[in-house]
């Protein structure tokens, strides 16, 4: 999740956001994405046996569910995908848990997210998976491009319309399946774990319960520290290894210092194998920066990437030079390639960088800055005003940085939800950075916190391996037995509803 350019959307018309995010990229370090998949992640799953038991289905979408404008009733072609292979049936009102797609297609969320297809079989679940619009193939007018140039049809680009286009499908697929009784159980990682928090304190008539994994909802306005992020990145390479972290930490004056020669930015180019040369050193220290928040914020087990990077920094012989280290660290991460693309983590093609950063325009303002000393990082905070400015010339709008907190809450969190909401799950990470924002206290008894202290991003909704560490096994086994209460209650809740109905 990336933020801040320069040069007003309409220049660039649509060879779009492309030119207007090359070549307006301003000298403020990226905001790291969100995404319950890392990059890495997705690049190794395969979707070769996702036909046999999910069915992708398209639902006519209502493009804007708030306005009553002729043109508000435009629709458009929303994905969605079912797997029944598990499901007990509407007779024996079987639960259907529901994944909440968020900012990327849905195609890697069948096979990437295993909380699911895991639990199926214990729950006889239908499962139901629904990508967010304007991503994937889920596009108003069949053309991002087209959609994204329209100020109108990108107005109905936001969070809440998301999370009633998932209200109107899980209707519609209740009522398909004559599973009207049946309780719904929402699941969503990062972005999309706090649109399943949202959800069931804005749609508790249509689910039962939600599993809010890695979901930041803390991180707006003033409700974290908006160095959070980067603080829990330097004290998980400071964990790693401490002379990791001072190796990173040191690199950053030695590449101002190597580029303030004449010829410096072209001995960096060669020192660090860029596709392209340099044209300026902030963005060699931007694809440093996002290397290291990517390896921390998706540090899992077995392959520990965050451990990758230190051991090739320690790799090369004592003596070598502070930059090469630092760049035996870029091999080890990224592999061994004959050039290295300083955009790698901010294409301007990729709809996930382009949607997202219409997303942190509008209204999903997070704040996240380096600090001065507490920060293995230049020192960078969050400038609100530049962020408005870059903003409102790229898209011509105004970003609401408190708007979140206004239609969602998040002030006086536990003061007001441990009577107004239940059936919460808020499970986190503590190595994940985005955890400096997440929920970590229980907020009542069924609005809880469920953590790891080793923990990394989305960690416990990815699939199951044998080679799973006992904690993460026991904080998987403890959201399920919470589940299974809501549902065990619902039950007898209906039973006796059903009970009273009959007298």
């Amino acid at each position: 999740m990336e933020v801040l350019f320069r040069h007003s959307f309409g220049l660039c018309s649509l060879i779009s956001l492309s030119c207007v995010l090359v070549l307006g990229i301003g000298t403020q370090f990226n905001i790291p994405r969100l995404g319950a998949l890392g990059r890495r992640n997705e690049a190794d799953i395969t979707l070769t046996w996702v036909s046999k038991d999910f069915e992708t289905l398209v639902y006519n979408q209502t493009l804007d569910h708030f306005n009553y404008r002729p043109e508000s009733y435009t629709s458009f072609p929303q994905r969605y995908v079912i797997n029944s292979k598990y499901w007990g049936g509407a007779n024996a009102t079987s639960p259907i848990m529901a994944y909440f797609g968020a900012e990327e297609a849905l195609d890697y969320d069948l096979t990437g997210i295993g909380f699911l297809t895991d639990n199926a079989p214990r729950f006889k679940a239908l499962l139901v998976y629904i990508e967010h619009r304007f991503y994937g193939k889920s596009i108003p007018f069949g053309s991002r491009e087209s959609a994204m140039r329209n100020a109108t049809i990108r107005g109905c680009f936001t969070s809440a319309q998301a999370i009633a286009d998932y209200a109107v499908i899980l209707l519609h697929v209740k009522k398909t399946f004559s599973a009207n009784n049946s309780p719904v159980i929402v699941v969503g990682g990062s972005y999309g774990g706090m649109l399943a928090a949202w959800f069931r304190l804005k749609y508790p008539h249509v689910a039962l319960g939600a599993l809010a994994s890695s979901a930041p909802i803390l991180y707006f306005d003033d409700l974290a520290p908006h160095v959070g992020y980067y603080a829990i990145v330097t004290k998980d390479f400071k964990e790693t290894s401490e002379s990791c972290y001072e190796t990173i930490r040191n690199s950053w004056d030695e590449i101002d210092r190597v580029a303030s020669n004449s010829n410096g930015l072209s001995i960096l180019s060669m020192k660090f194998k860029t596709c392209e040369k340099l044209k300026r050193s902030f963005d060699l220290k931007d694809f440093l920066d996002s290397i290291y928040s990517d390896a921390a914020q998706y540090d899992r087990p077995p392959t520990y990437p965050l451990s990758i990077v230190c051991g090739g920094i320690h790799g090369p012989p004592k003596g070598t030079d502070i930059l090469s280290r630092v760049f035996a660290g870029v091999v080890a991460y990224m592999g061994n390639k004959s050039c290295y693309d300083m955009n790698e983590f901010k294409r301007p093609t990729d709809e996930t960088y382009i949607g997202w950063k219409w997303q942190t325009c509008s209204e999903m303002v997070m704040p996240i800055g380096h600090g001065n000393n507490d920060s293995m990082f230049p020192p960078e905070p969050f400038d609100l005003n530049r962020f408005i400015k870059k903003c409102k010339n790229l898209f011509g709008v105004r970003p609401r940085p408190h708007w979140v907190t206004t239609y969602y809450g998040g002030h006086d969190l536990k003061l007001i939800l441990h009577r107004f909401a239940s059936n919460i799950i808020f499970s986190n990470g503590l190595r994940d950075p985005y955890s400096s924002g997440g929920v970590l206290e229980n907020i009542s008894d069924s609005v809880v916190a469920v953590y790891t202290v080793n923990g990394s991003h989305c960690l416990d909704i990815m699939p199951e391996t044998r080679s799973d560490p006992p904690w993460l096994i026991k904080q998987r086994k403890t959201e399920v037995e919470i589940i299974k209460g809501w549902i065990s209650k619902y039950y007898t809740d209906l039973l006796q509803f059903q009970d009273r109905t009959r007298l």
